[in-house]
């Protein structure tokens, strides 16, 4: 695979797939795959750094499985479940970063949450993934530490909308094009993260680590003028 953001047109995130990460954030639990997107200029190459805490920002991690699209996908049936596979080009791991505070603002004023989703670095990603090195996306585990210690330690096979049906609606409304990367939700135990801390985050299949999904990244300071103030 090509490197990740030259290829990547856009990145779709999947929200509130896991039911407990949905509890822990008080939010309603969705009928049908929920969506938004992040900048391709917020992702952070594999092996890069650090992660950027703007100005008055409290800054969230959220560990996710990431789907690398292969082809074009458009108006794609749900029941086509070998389609949505075959159009699938590989896989990584990603930290979707979220400003927080910011977020939580947006959605109070029914604001779009763009802001908060898509500063510079708020997307680490790990290396690309072979479909081969997982079999069966929904039976693996993702985790991630700070400072060594877990955070968050989840199967995908909790989530609420598997990867197929996720293609289906997204292709419905966008066309997913070849490089494209879908987010597909993360777990419980999201959290805040400071300046200093290391972030590290992986994925297991039957207790063997997947060596090309490992990331770690610490988080810095952004310099520059932005400073979170409220709309």
């Amino acid at each position: 695979m090509a490197s990740i953001r030259q290829s990547a047109h856009k990145v779709v995130c999947i929200g509130r797939n896991y039911a407990d990460h949905i509890k822990e954030l008080n939010n309603a639990r969705p009928k049908q795959p929920f969506f938004f997107l992040k900048p391709s200029s917020s992702i952070l190459p594999p092996g890069g750094g650090p992660v950027l805490r703007p100005r008055g920002v409290n800054l969230h991690y959220e560990v996710e499985l990431a789907v690398i699209v292969g082809k074009q996908v458009r108006d794609l049936a749900e029941t086509d479940e070998r389609g949505a596979m075959e159009a699938i080009d590989g896989y990584a791991l990603g930290i979707d970063m979220t400003a927080r505070n910011m977020q939580d603002e947006a959605k109070k004023k029914g604001l779009p949450w763009s802001i908060a989703k898509g500063f510079d670095t708020f997307l680490p990603l790990s290396n690309p993934i072979k479909k081969s090195r997982l079999p069966d996306p929904h039976d693996v585990h993702l985790y991630l530490t700070v400072n060594d210690e877990v955070r968050q330690s989840d199967s995908t096979a909790l989530m609420l909308f598997r990867i197929p049906r996720l293609l289906c609606d997204i292709s419905k409304v966008m066309t997913l094009e070849k490089g494209d990367v879908v987010l597909t939700g993360t777990p419980k135990g999201v959290g805040s993260v400071n300046t200093g801390d290391i972030m590290r985050a992986g994925i297991t299949v039957d207790g063997r680590e997947i060596d090309e999904a490992q990331i770690e990244v610490t988080v810095v300071d952004r310099d520059g003028p932005f400073e979170y103030n409220e709309t």
